[in-house]
């Protein structure tokens, strides 16, 4: 099948939850999807782009973790060789390991910095290069609604978001003049595996629910629509902003 769009998205952390959702529903609205996921996420990786793949989409697939350098810049390297252009950049890779701050190890902060914060630097200054050269780009990062207000045991993780959300709106106004879009989304309470596994029971799960405006938890298909606004010519007088995407459990 043909690529009606003839455009490409860069899909990182895709091997599970919002990031192969986000992979499929591009590939479902017309994408070529390279995606990228840590080594030990091989199998997650496999299934993603089999999946894309019985969309009638290309995929590309780039072993690598986020929070190096090398490993960044050449995993982008290959997907440029391949397929000769990135159209779109989603950077979704992300962990979360709960704890009070006090608690919190040197290790554990480091890790979440390295991997969301500066794994979104990383991978913008590794696509925008080619972007900045054909003047054109969308880049997509996700954030979360935690750093909008900062969560009880989450504080590490959301001072991470926070920092993601400050970053999309610095780079939005650094290449902006070059034709790309920078901007965030933040997803609210959704229910990957890690999502049930934060929340950690049933019972938490009825209780969020119940505060949520729409009375449910978001899944993560939900996120794909806001992604594909983002990476579209329909937003293409939006830059720089952080969309919640939360089923109304925030409002600021």
């Amino acid at each position: 099948m043909a690529n009606a769009l003839d455009k490409v998205a860069v899909v990182t952390g895709a091997a599970r939850g919002i990031g192969r959702a986000l992979a499929v529903g591009f590939a479902e609205a017309g994408y070529d999807v390279a995606i990228t996921d840590l080594p030990s996420q091989a199998q997650g990786l496999a299934e993603t782009r089999a999946t894309i793949e019985a969309r009638g989409r290309k995929a590309w697939v780039e072993q690598m973790d986020i929070s190096r350098k090398a490993e960044v810049d050449a995993a982008f390297g290959h997907i440029l060789d391949q397929a000769g252009k990135i159209d779109v950049l989603v950077n979704n890779a992300g962990i979360l390991k709960p704890s009070l701050l006090q608690d919190l190890s040197e290790k554990d902060w480091d890790a979440h910095m390295d991997v969301n914060t500066k794994g979104v630097l990383l991978a913008c200054q590794a696509a925008l290069p080619s972007m900045r050269k054909r003047k054109s780009g969308r880049i997509v990062n996700i954030a979360s609604i935690a750093g909008r207000q900062g969560v009880a045991t989450q504080g590490h993780y959301a001072a991470t978001k926070a920092a993601v959300i400050t970053l999309t709106r610095v780079f939005a106004q650094e290449v902006g003049a070059d034709g790309i879009t920078v901007n965030a989304i933040c997803p609210g309470i959704i229910l990957t595996e890690m999502g049930k596994n934060n929340l950690g029971s049933e019972e938490a799960i009825r209780h969020w629910e119940q505060v949520t405006a729409l009375k449910r938890l978001g899944q993560p298909e939900d996120i794909i629509g806001p992604a594909l606004f983002f990476a579209s010519d329909q937003s293409a007088f939006v830059t720089g902003q952080a969309l919640n995407v939360c089923g109304g459990i925030y409002f600021h």
